[in-house]
Order: structure tokens, then sequence, then C-alpha cells
């Protein structure tokens, strides 16, 4: 029996339902998209590793897999994971006992004469601030079925996209809408800011949160751990930084009277950790990505609203996508202006032969 749709129609048919059901399968699947998108990230940063093992020396393919995911579990999820906890379990604490907190208040108004706001107001930003740390970092108060199944999801992904790495590969240069000097450009923006926003971005937060822990320690400021872990969370903003943290520390210490430590924290932060962390990107740079700050500022405030705690990498690869892709329409533009005017130019001298 005949259809009674025309072939445009059947085309137009077929594009709707392709684009209604994945609309299904990605809303299905939003709850789970940290998941992939971390699988994404890890291979980026493991790839290295991957080929050498696997694809010159020729090792078990499941095996390096296995391995590599045995060591992202144990040296990276658990340790951020110990570390997002304490975070959560300390902020918390603040939020019940925002008492400490105004008390610091207090002696800041007193040290600067300015009223900063009412106990109540304090209390509810303190709560609402907490709240908000604590849906954004990973937590298994949250739902520990949840979070393996994250987690399950994730390796599970990064297995097959390893394991299958050169159908992986066809497939995303098969179905991706770009030509292949595009995909090229995404891929090595894609490289660029994990390097830059994963692995010299964590390194650099890592040293800034330990220097930041350990001069706070020295010049006995309590909880000095605990607020080298916020240094640590802290470095990820561009610019603002761990300054957020040693600052009022050093205030505070003036503000009880503890001159000597006050001003101690505050040279050590300036002339020491500020330091460290121009030196160490510049160092970085070179080798890890060189992706300008306000790329990395604007992807902050961008992705860690959406993402998370993992849109401290996305949110940045979002706004360098953008940028590449824009630079692409322009050459393909300019391209196309150029072909334009050719064709004009042989329009015009065919007819002046002709003539």
């Amino acid at each position: 029996m005949a259809t009674i749709y025309t072939p445009k129609q059947q085309r137009v048919l077929l594009i709707t339902s392709i684009i209604i059901i994945a609309g299904f399968i990605l809303y299905g699947l939003s709850g789970y998209a940290s998941a992939f998108l971390g699988a994404g990230i890890l291979y980026v940063v493991f790839r290295p590793w991957f080929t050498a093992l696997a694809i010159k020396r020729k090792w078990n393919r499941p095996l390096v897999t296995t391995l590599i995911i045995i060591f992202s579990l144990v040296v990276i999820i658990l340790p951020f994971l110990t570390l997002s906890l304490l975070l959560i379990s300390r902020i918390q604490y603040y939020s019940q006992n925002a008492d400490d907190i105004l008390n610091l208040i207090h002696k800041g108004e007193e040290l600067t004469g300015f009223k900063v706001t009412s106990p109540q107001n304090v209390r509810q930003i303190v709560q609402q601030g907490a709240t908000y740390a604590s849906r954004l970092l990973p937590s298994l108060a949250g739902g520990a079925l949840n979070f393996i199944v994250i987690i399950g999801l994730m390796f599970f992904t990064l297995y097959f996209m390893y394991v299958q790495q050169e159908t992986f590969q066809k497939g995303l240069q098969k179905y991706l809408p770009f030509k292949r000097d595009t995909q090229r450009e995404l891929g090595e923006s894609l490289k660029n800011n994990v390097n830059a926003n994963v692995l010299g971005q964590v390194l650099v937060c890592l040293v800034q949160g330990a220097l930041t822990g350990l001069t706070l320690w020295i010049f006995g400021v309590p909880d000095a751990p605990f607020w080298g872990v916020v240094g640590f969370f802290m470095a990820f903003i561009p610019v603002l930084g761990t300054p957020l943290v040693w600052g009022p520390a050093g205030l505070i210490k003036l503000s009880q009277g503890d001159t000597g430590q006050g001003i101690g924290i505050l040279v050590v932060g300036i002339v020491v950790i500020i330091n460290i962390d121009n030196l160490l990107r510049i160092m970085l740079a070179k080798r890890m990505g060189d992706i300008h700050p306000l790329v990395t500022l604007a992807g902050i405030v961008l992705g860690v609203p959406i993402f998370g705690i993992l849109g401290l990498v996305i949110g940045p690869l979002l706004v360098s996508y953008f940028i590449v892709l824009i630079q692409v329409f322009e050459r393909d533009n300019r391209s196309l202006e150029q072909e334009v005017a050719v064709d004009q130019v042989r329009v015009q001298e065919a007819a002046e032969r002709e003539t």
C-alpha cells in the first residue's frame, strides 16, 4: 500500500521524530549529565597514558583501562570527595552556629566603624550560602545511591570510550555537524581547557590551598586545615581566589589586637601566595593550554550554577567552544566572500572578452 506522505514530508517527519526522541533521551539522562561529562574529562586527562600503554606498547586494553579507572578512583575521586565532605560538614556547622561568624563581623565593625548588617540577615545569608555550597559539591548525604550510580555510570562510559576508542572517534567524526578542521579545533580546545582547568588549575589550587592553610596555622588561626580546604576551592576563582580566605583572617587578627600575626598573614599572602599563583600559572600556561583568565572567570560564573563543581571545567569549555565556533564562522564567511569575489571577476572578464 502506498504511503500518504511525499518524500519531502517523510524526510521532515523523520527529522522531527529524531529530535523528539532525542529530547526525551536527553531529558531522562539530564540528572546524570555530570557522569558523562566527567567521563569525557577523564578520557582527555588519561588518554596519553592509554595511548602509550595500549596503543604503542600493545598492552591489553581492558587491563589498561581498568588500571586507569582504579587510579582515578583512588587518586582523584576519593580525595576530592573527602575534601568536599569535610568542607560541607564545616559549612553546615557554621550555618547552624552563626554566632561565631557574627562575632567576627562585630569585631570587623568595631575595627572599621562601619555596620555591615543585622544579625538576622547574617544568619539568613550564612544558611543560604551553606545550602548553595552543599548543592554544588558532591555529597553522600544528598543520596548515596544516586552518587554511586553517577560514579558507576561515569566509569562504565569511560571504559567503553577507551576499549572501543576507534569506534568512538569515528562516531564523533561522522555525526558531529562540523568540518574536519573545525572538529580538530574543537578537540584542541577541549584538550587545552582540560589541561588548563583540570591538571594545571588543580595543581595551582592545591599549592595555594596548602600555603593558605600552612600560613594560617603558623599565625595561630583556628581551624587552619579547614580554611586551607576552603582556600583550595576558592583558588579556582581567578583574581579573587585565596585572598578571600587569608585577607579576612589577617584583618580579624588585626581587629583582635594581634598586630604581628595579622600583618604576617597579609604579608605572606601578598608576597608569597599571590606570586606563587602567578608564577605557576605562567609556567604551566606554556605546557597545559593557555586559557585567558576572562574565559575561565566567565566560564565558572556560567558553568557552576548549571553543572555544580564540574562547571569549573565545563563552563570555560563552553565559552572556549563558543569562541572557536565564532572564529570558524568568521573564517568561512571570509572564504565565501573571497570565492564570490573571484567568481565576479571571472564573470566580468568573460563578459569583456565577449564584447
